[in-house]
């Protein structure tokens, strides 16, 4: 079933952001990496093209840092805010038949939020849990999918920018 603007009935509508979501309370721009697992290409490729439309929409040219895995997320993301202002951390894990799904998911979370609260940062969190490569799929900004985590993990690292500035 689909809405009668197009979009999957599941669809939710993503905020607009504008140029000035991309500026400090000063008026500096925003420095914003954004930070991407290598596996699931095609997924990726969505997600990361949802984030960089969210920087364009709030007038950001982004730094792109590629890492190998999810696994690598947090350390890339730690690397990347010793030069911005906020990252965003985007990657796939997808569940198999060993532990390992858990394993990553649980280091990746954990590291992600630990590098925001030690840097005092905003690390949008755009890394794909799923079941299956159809669900992630479902939430990389492709065409015919119902969400863009890459796009939504974009607007919260901005907003959380905002927050931290006390201009919450």
């Amino acid at each position: 079933m689909t809405r009668t603007d197009g979009a999957p009935a599941n669809a939710i509508d993503l905020p607009t952001l504008t140029a000035d979501a991309g500026l400090h309370e000063d008026g500096r721009p925003v420095s914003v990496a954004i930070v991407a697992a290598s596996w699931y290409d095609e997924i990726m490729a969505g997600l990361i093209a949802g984030a960089v439309r969210a920087c364009a929409d709030a007038a950001i040219e982004p730094d792109i840092v590629r890492v190998p895995g999810s696994f690598e997320l947090p350390l890339g993301a730690q690397a990347a805010l010793h030069g911005h202002d906020a990252v965003v951390a985007l990657g796939v894990v997808v569940r198999g038949g060993t532990p390992h799904f858990d394993y990553v998911c649980e280091a990746a979370t954990a590291g992600l939020t630990r590098v925001g609260l030690d840097a005092g940062k905003p690390v949008g969190f755009g890394l794909l849990t799923c079941e299956d490569a159809e669900q992630a799929r479902d939430r990389a900004g492709l065409p015919g999918s119902a969400k863009d985590h890459g796009y939504e993990a974009t607007v919260a690292a901005l907003r959380m920018v905002a927050v931290a500035e006390g201009r919450g």
